[in-house]
């Protein structure tokens, strides 16, 4: 487009009728929501880690479980753009912004972690495996995502 011109077409009175209003209740059917045992999870991500990448020569294996068990997912969680994906997106585009924030969050770890990053951008099933828990332990589509203090 060149350009383009904001022009009103027409204007209607829009009136709504002057009714006593109801809401219906709130079902009480349903469930809620159990999360799941944090320690548990982190557990789950470090065998995980360890069945797939174990035979990995780490130079600081507990660094490294510590910054993919608890670190990056919390970078990953505070992103603003994929907070903003989660609250307004489906599982899928969520999914997508959530891919953009782990890479953002990696890109920030090379700073301090360079045989980590240099393992996620080398090591394709690596790459999956590391964006599938991230996405996991973030993706909180129904309410705001809990926020990880590093």
């Amino acid at each position: 487009m060149d350009s383009y011109r904001a022009e009103k077409r027409e204007t209607m009175k829009i009136a709504l009728a002057d009714d006593e209003g109801e809401i219906g209740p709130v079902p009480s059917g349903g469930g809620g929501f159990h999360p799941e045992d944090e320690m548990e999870r982190l557990s789950d991500i470090i065998k995980a880690f360890n069945d797939q990448f174990g035979n990995v020569e780490w130079e600081d294996r507990d660094r490294v479980e510590r910054l993919i068990s608890e670190q990056i997912p919390a970078a990953v969680a505070r992103d603003p753009a994929y907070r903003n994906a989660m609250a307004n997106n489906d599982r899928q585009n969520a999914r997508i912004e959530h891919d953009q924030a782990l890479r953002r969050a990696m890109n920030g770890v090379l700073n301090d972690d360079a045989q980590l990053f240099k393992m996620f951008t080398d090591n394709e099933s690596f790459k999956r495996w590391l964006a599938a828990v991230v996405f996991n332990a973030t993706y909180r589509p129904e309410r705001e995502p809990e926020l990880v203090d590093e």
